[in-house]
């Protein structure tokens, strides 16, 4: 498929991951008290979001067939997801600073509704085309966004839950141990494909996108669905009675997610010091913000939830580090527009 020249027909299918990172670490802030950091970065995510709907939209109108074609493909389809997962992390944000559980609730429909079409349009799609790449060119960390997108909206009804009466406090638990549950399936089948792919077919340095972060990303976020259900159970009794249960896959998904840092970083230095690979702006590197934001917060609450205290420092360690970050990204974002309006560059696809 060829891709126009314009911004708008190169608009990549993952840009909402801007949202994702811009509001995990507002919550950060948030949780680690720091409100005014946590309120600005709540406006500007705001904005970001509602902007990104527009573009998505004209895009649509635009160029139908293009965006069809992005939907479909093995790379590029997965990134949707980040629709579901920006939704979801924007509604926590009304919910837990501005205390907006309508604004929420709308939020939370909204994902669930994305969810729904993308999961059974993109990979039925998936499914029955007849041309498919083979598994070293056709998949990356980029389709773990589908266990994130699953897991955010798990966290976002676990909130909702403890805002809410009965019987829908009971409804909104069930549900949203559901999705954590099915999140967690999904990333053993994908990530099993993923570490196959890794291990048995040639890796070159354009192969480690940034999505790859995403490989601890889901499992953070699935520490948070976790930890927050462990919370909930003093108001749910069939949760309190699935409590072990929950307290070990919470520590199980962490420590999976904390294994995946330092290898990452080596797979990292290889790419761009080894490999000389150059680091310019990506809108994909939004997808590697997010997961150190997610892990700080992940960490925060499961510290809370199971009293692990000594886990104190990891929190505040790589907010400052997801929030590093996601000024370096911000400030390539800002490069790359002002370049684009002085018409010295073509937006990437």
């Amino acid at each position: 498929m060829h891709y126009p020249s314009s911004a708008l027909g190169g608009l990549s299918p993952a840009y909402f991951g801007m949202v994702m990172a811009t509001g995990v670490v507002s919550i950060g802030a948030w949780r680690l008290g720091l409100p005014k950091l946590a309120w600005g970065m709540f406006g500007l995510n705001l904005g970001i979001y509602f902007l990104l709907w527009l573009l998505y939209v004209a895009r649509l109108v635009r160029y139908p067939r293009l965006f069809a074609s992005d939907l479909t493909d093995h790379l590029r389809g997965p990134g949707f997801f980040t629709m579901v997962a920006a939704s979801s992390i924007l509604g926590s944000q009304c919910l837990l600073l501005a205390d907006n559980v309508r604004g929420s609730l709308v939020l939370w429909l909204v994902a669930i509704v994305l969810w729904l079409a993308l999961t059974y349009s993109v990979f039925a799609a998936f499914t029955i085309k007849e041309s498919k790449p083979t598994l070293d060119r056709g998949i990356n960390g980029g389709w773990l966004l589908a266990v994130v997108a699953t897991q955010s909206i798990a966290v976002l009804s676990a909130l909702l839950a403890a805002h809410a009466d009965q019987p829908f406090k009971l409804e909104l638990n069930f549900f949203a141990l559901s999705m954590w549950l099915w999140g967690g399936m999904l990333y053993i089948w994908m990530m099993s494909l993923i570490f196959y792919r890794y291990t048995f077919f040639p890796f070159h340095p354009s192969d480690l996108s940034p999505p790859y972060w995403i490989n601890m990303g889901a499992m953070a976020i699935s520490t948070l669905a976790g930890s927050l259900l462990s919370i909930n159970a003093v108001d749910a009794p069939f949760l309190l009675s699935l409590r072990p249960f929950i307290k070990g896959f919470t520590i199980f998904y962490w420590a999976t997610g904390t294994w995946w840092i330092p290898m990452l970083v080596v797979l990292g230095v290889w790419r761009y010091i080894y490999k000389r690979f150059p680091l310019r702006y990506d809108p994909l590197y939004w997808g590697a913000v997010f997961p150190l934001g997610m892990y700080a917060t992940s960490t925060f609450e499961m510290a809370n939830a199971m009293g692990f205290g000594f886990l104190g420092l990891l929190p505040n360690l790589f907010f400052g580090i997801a929030l590093v970050a996601w000024a370096g990204t911000f400030v390539g974002l800002l490069h790359r527009l002002i370049k684009l309006v002085a018409g010295r560059s073509a937006w990437p696809p």
